[in-house]
């Protein structure tokens, strides 16, 4: 049996913009989110798994990054009524589900997935989500990223093929080339091929900075003035790798067994179906609900 840890916001923007409004709460809210979700969660539970947990957001203007670099995330826009009845009703659904779920004024979610990695590290814990973000998490226990929507995964040795760095040093090529969906700015004129090769040559950051003589004659295009870019936004640098670098500290008081699924209140997530308008997902819940806990370790 696999544990997940799924990376809530992603899909259910994904499922926001992706799928018709065709389904509605009792209150008028469109739900096309809440369902996608919803059937998500279940073929999770499906596979029985050992552990499953989501990780939400509530930190858009609030998160500890945005006291180091104020314009962090700065384009997002605070999620409107029709959304944040969508966000807070997938959470309800899955905690109905019997799937732990957890959300932070001052961490994002993919700290938090960072941090359940560490817990669950001896499990090697699949990260259900397509973020590049969180393949630092392939060097911090996590077996694979799993985009479930397009059945991808990306172990190790896919990810250094894609980017062309380790899993443990994504979080210095983010910094290096920037985040644009993140707001970070990376060093101008640097992109992800020399961001590569750079990182093939350094460990990370800080021991690119420490040789920058040696950098600026490598057989690298541009070296020397790149080394002297890097020299002149060497702060800047350090600044994002502290924004790109993912939290496995947060202060979560669990042990692995708290994050199995829980017994269901079937009749519960059957009203709760009804309320948010997908009930068309009742008899799903009935097949799934009735079987996927019981051979969960």
């Amino acid at each position: 049996m696999s544990s997940y840890l799924i990376d809530a916001p992603i899909h259910i923007f994904r499922y926001y913009f992706a799928l018709p409004p065709h389904w509605h709460s009792r209150s008028g809210y469109a739900t096309e989110a809440v369902y996608g979700f919803t059937n998500l969660l279940l073929d999770m539970l499906a596979r029985r798994p050992r552990h499953i947990v989501c990780a939400f957001d509530e930190s858009l203007g609030s998160c500890f990054r945005n006291a180091l670099y104020p314009t962090y995330k700065c384009s997002r826009a605070l999620p409107d009524a029709a959304l944040a009845y969508q966000l807070a009703a997938c959470r309800e659904m899955a905690e109905a589900l019997g799937i732990a779920s957890f959300a932070s004024e001052r961490y994002e979610a993919d700290d938090i997935l960072a941090t359940l990695t560490r817990k669950l590290r001896r499990y090697a814990p699949v990260i259900v989500s397509r973020d590049k973000d969180l393949g630092q998490l392939l060097a911090r226990g996590a077996s694979s990223l799993w985009d479930l929507v397009a059945d991808r995964r990306l172990d190790s040795e896919a990810l250094e093929q894609r980017f062309g760095v380790r899993p443990e040093q994504i979080a210095d090529y983010l910094a290096l080339v920037g985040d644009r969906g993140d707001d970070i700015p990376g060093i101008p004129g640097l992109g992800p091929k020399t961001a590569s090769c750079l990182l093939r040559e350094f460990e990370d950051i800080e021991a690119l900075l420490a040789q920058l003589d040696r950098m600026a004659v490598l057989p690298l295009r541009g070296a020397k003035g790149t080394a002297a870019r890097l020299e002149q936004y060497a702060d800047q640098l350090r600044l994002a790798k502290r924004l790109t670098c993912l939290e496995e500290n947060m202060a979560l008081d669990i042990n692995p067994g708290q994050l199995r699924p829980q017994s269901v209140d079937l009749y519960l997530a059957l009203a709760l179906a009804g309320e948010f308008g997908i009930s068309d997902l009742g008899g799903k819940m009935m097949r799934i609900l009735g079987c996927a806990h019981g051979e969960s370790e």
